[in-house]
């Protein structure tokens, strides 16, 4: 295991976490639809990438409130972003679904902030993209632990 506290390992764990934070900041930029917030987005992106959800359960995956993800349903319900349905074991539940809408938006905000990231891509050399590629893994792992 190496040493996160001291020496070159804390400088790459320091210089991933800056450039990781920055890089999200830019694509946060990238957005199709100034209406929505950052948090409203990733929780249609978890509805796309998970299929449909309790709001209890989009709480725990996005790390908010359950009060709060009330709150974000109802807005993205009033948005024509999702519908309620009821919950197929459990009637005193409501399951969340995106809608056909969404689903087209967020294909182009992934189209849009792919070709950013593609376009930053353009300006590294061989080297660079393979070690980048190599590292998209390592990366997504990261991001699901």
């Amino acid at each position: 295991m190496p040493d996160l506290t001291h020496g070159d390992d804390a400088a790459a764990v320091n210089s991933l976490r800056s450039a990781v934070m920055r890089l999200s900041r830019r694509l946060k930029h990238q957005r199709v639809d100034e209406s929505l917030s950052p948090t409203e987005m990733s929780v249609l992106g978890t509805l796309s990438n998970c299929g449909s959800a309790t709001p209890g359960e989009l709480a725990r995956k996005e790390h908010v409130q359950p009060p709060s993800m009330t709150r974000i349903v109802a807005l993205l319900e009033a948005k024509g972003l999702v519908r309620l349905e009821p919950h197929p074991e459990d009637r005193r539940q409501k399951v969340v679904t995106r809608t056909e809408q969404a689903e087209t938006m967020l294909e182009e905000s992934r189209r849009k902030r792919n070709a950013f990231l593609a376009g930053l891509v353009d300006g590294l050399d061989e080297d660079e993209w393979a070690k980048l590629r190599a590292a998209a893994p390592v990366l997504e792992k990261l991001a699901h632990l």
